[in-house]
């Protein structure tokens, strides 16, 4: 067992450097097979259409208390309206082939510009629909979105990801843990549009 971790971890070391090197990360980015479709719904390109939103989905209705596994769908998208409290930059991860430049934007949204982490949302930019943005005239850099969203009523909207390795730090599959520093495992990840609405 333990020769098969070493392995397999030898295997995911090589897979990455090699695309690191190389400067092409695949849809699956660099992971053994089981995290294949994981990566996939993280690096979507596609853009939603209006048959895909779940007009269900709010940001409230994010935030709102319970076990929320099966609440919502990974394949619907989603809009949602609040404050943005902060924005930083993810670290570097297998999703986009351990890139110490090509790094997600994570940012926290809530209905209060003053919420704890636990009560905040977070929805995600992809250096994949960077690249996009930028090609539309927009710039989506962390830093950009940082000076000019914080403190902002904002609109997001892009795809449902329920990211479950963060369910054990999120209040509503985890309740009551101090070191909660999310509301919930639900995301909009990536993010396909975003607007300052005030």
């Amino acid at each position: 067992m333990r020769h098969i971790k070493i392995t397999g971890l030898l295997l995911l070391c090589v897979a990455a450097l090699v695309c690191v090197q190389t400067y092409y990360c695949p849809p699956q980015g660099c992971a053994l097979p089981g995290a294949w479709q994981f990566n996939r719904l993280k690096n979507r390109t596609a853009l939603p259409r209006a048959a895909d939103f779940d007009g269900r989905v709010t940001l409230a209705a994010l935030l709102a208390p319970g076990d929320d596994h099966a609440r919502w769908s990974e394949a619907r998208a989603a809009a949602v309206e609040g404050y943005v409290v902060a924005v930083t930059e993810a670290r570097s991860e297998g999703a986009n082939c351990y890139s110490p430049t090509r790094r997600d934007a994570h940012i926290d949204v809530a209905l209060d510009r003053a919420a704890p982490p636990h009560r905040r949302v977070v929805v995600e930019v992809t250096p994949r629909l960077r690249d996009w943005a930028r090609a539309q005239g927009q710039d989506w850099s962390a830093a950009t979105l940082r000076r000019e969203l914080t403190g902002r009523w904002c609109r997001f909207e892009g795809w449902l990801f329920f990211d479950d390795r963060h369910a054990g730090e999120a209040e509503n599959t985890m309740p009551g843990r101090a070191e909660n520093w999310r509301a919930t495992a639900w995301e909009i990840h990536p993010v396909t549009a975003i607007k300052v609405v005030r």
